[in-house]
């Protein structure tokens, strides 16, 4: 049984930076592939990044609306995550999840909920103007 817990939220004015992280424990070495997911009051938990593995061999995937502003990755051992966010807009913030499954490619679907069936409890990011 994987679990997974984020950490590394807070607040920060526009134009700011935080780095969130993500720390699996259990059988973690099989969790080929991990994502962040946000959710906005009022609105669909979205995927902003994820990174697979096959092999040695690592497949990154972003949103439009982060791409160029965050950076994903994780350890050869898969059993930390994290995002770099830069560039902060108010409109990212959100409760932050990490998410992990066993598939080794994410394809055009990576950002699908129901791709990934362990789950963290999430970190709140607060990003002021």
């Amino acid at each position: 049984q994987v679990q997974l817990v984020e950490s590394g939220g807070g607040s920060v004015q526009a134009g700011g930076s935080l780095m969130l992280s993500c720390a699996a424990s259990g059988s973690a070495g099989s969790m080929n592939g991990m994502g962040w997911f946000r959710q906005a009051p009022g609105k669909e938990r979205e995927g902003v990044a994820a990174i697979y593995r096959d092999g040695y061999v690592y497949y990154k995937y972003y949103a439009d609306s982060v791409k160029g502003r965050f950076t994903i990755s994780r350890d050869n051992a898969g059993t930390t995550m994290t995002l770099q966010m830069n560039n902060l807009k108010p409109e990212d913030t959100a409760v932050y999840y990490c998410a992990a499954n066993n598939e080794k490619l994410g394809g055009l679907s990576w950002g699908r909920m129901d791709r990934y069936y362990t789950w963290g409890q999430g970190t709140q990011v607060t990003v002021s103007s």
